[in-house]
């Protein structure tokens, strides 16, 4: 159960820095961690929700620079390990996990990076770089997908993405995909496959692979990479056409953003600030809450209707 009440103003220790929060961002992830997917019990027995945010810092631990108080930052994995979240007018982070948000990026879409945009920059450049590349991502209008593409064109790819509707097709437009195709009223293999001279992807970029194995396998090009984030069930098994998969020496990668190596937790930051400072990253807003509407925020995240992110307006910078 969600409501919203007060507790003490949490205090930077060691190596931490205590943020304002501005905006607090919702990810389908917080709602798992909330409602016990895979039939984990909640963490902790009081959580405040949400991994991403933006906001100001205002105080700082032993170890961190003063210089710090006062930094523009949008905050990933805030709640990971921890009990307390961005859903707060104050959070408490480890000094790393607040990154410098530059001054032209809205502290909106500062609150959107974190979750899918890290999760976005591990699937695609976790095998190299991605200019001159083609890469498909299966579900463009979600929160990952529609990271995906604007990361990958910002990093010099074509980009095919599949929808299930027109308004989700506006929003993987919008983002810059080259080709998109809706999967319930086209053959997504045939589209991609015409579209790159039969050539295929070199990466892809899948919400659900078990379900869209067939599709992957048809699509990818010699050596091609499927990235895996997500599955609709914790039950889910996947299973791989084994002849076509060694033939094409494809590859298989599972990301999962809260348990990436260290040194790709920091190279995603790094890039996707810059992306974001670019003005490159501009990620559909779905709707923006207040606070005190927190549940009503969860209850929208939960219906799965929503395109775009989900922002909690907490302060005024």
């Amino acid at each position: 159960m969600l409501f919203v009440g007060e507790l003490p103003d949490p205090q930077p220790g060691a190596g931490e820095v205590r943020v304002r929060v501005v905006a607090s961002g919702i990810n389908p992830s917080d709602i798992k961690t909330r409602t016990g997917f895979g039939g984990k019990a909640m963490p902790f027995p009081r959580i405040v929700p949400h991994q991403d945010g933006a906001g100001i810092i205002d105080a700082v631990g032993p170890g961190v620079p003063p210089s710090r108080v006062g930094e523009r930052v949008w905050i990933y994995m805030a709640q990971w390990g921890r009990a307390f979240g961005t859903a707060a007018q104050f959070v408490v982070v480890p000094s790393v996990q607040a990154v410098k948000l530059s001054n032209n990026v809205p502290f909106e879409t500062g609150a959107s990076l974190g979750v899918p945009a890290m999760t976005a920059h591990r699937c695609l450049f976790a095998d190299g770089d991605l200019r001159g590349k083609r890469v498909l991502v299966q579900g463009g209008a979600g929160a990952v997908g529609n990271a995906a593409i604007l990361l990958a064109k910002w990093a010099g790819a074509w980009v095919a993405a599949t929808v299930s509707r027109e308004l989700q097709a506006q929003v993987a437009r919008a983002a810059g995909a080259d080709l998109v195709v809706n999967r319930r009223k086209e053959n997504v293999a045939a589209a991609v496959r015409s579209a790159t001279g039969g050539n295929g992807v070199d990466r892809i970029v899948d919400v659900d692979i078990s379900a869209n194995i067939d599709v992957a396998i048809a699509c990818l090009a010699g050596d091609g990479v499927v990235s895996a984030y997500s599955t609709e069930s914790p039950d889910a098994k996947l299973t791989i056409p084994f002849f076509p998969a060694l033939m094409g020496g494809f590859s298989f990668r599972f990301v999962y953003v809260y348990t990436m190596p260290e040194i790709a937790m920091r190279q995603a930051a790094d890039e996707v600030s810059a992306c974001a400072a670019s003005g490159a990253y501009a990620p559909p807003i779905a709707k923006t809450y207040a606070l005190d509407e927190v549940a009503e925020a969860h209850e929208l995240q939960e219906s799965g209707t929503a395109i775009g992110k989900i922002i909690v307006r907490i302060q005024n910078p």
